[in-house]
């Protein structure tokens, strides 16, 4: 069972930046895909970025294009997020997620997904 903490999350001014960080525990960190998806108030909940376990690959939701990078450091059990420019509709909670270990593809919906963190607020104020 793998468990993940996400941090970093806040308040802050349009064009501002932050950083997530995700801490995982309970598996091997370096088999998983991890992902990235937010919530913003009233819609659904949707994918934002993902890196592969295999080779770093990476993938990202048109609207965060050249704004957000994920990373991760496998000696640290933890990926992030950093986001620059930020805009208001940046505005959600931000869930990392892990695939369920040594996925082909690099998933970009909910059910790629097996394990999520409880999320962390990111509020971007105009």
């Amino acid at each position: 069972q793998v468990q993940l903490v996400e941090s970093g999350g806040g308040l802050v001014q349009a064009g501002g930046s932050l950083r997530l960080s995700c801490a995982a525990s309970g598996g091997t960190f370096s088999s998983y895909s991890m992902g990235w998806f937010r919530q913003a108030p009233g819609k659904e909940r949707e994918f934002v970025t993902a890196i592969s376990w295999s080779d770093d690959s990476t993938f990202y939701v048109d609207s965060v294009k050249g704004r957000f990078t994920i990373s991760r450091d496998n000696a640290k059990n933890t990926v992030y997020l950093q986001m620059n420019s930020l805009k208001p509709e940046d505005t959600a909670v931000y869930y990392c997620a892990a695939d369920s270990g040594r996925m082909i593809a690099l998933g970009i919906f909910e059910y790629d997904y097996a394990y999520w963190g409880q999320g962390t607020q990111v509020t971007v104020s105009s």
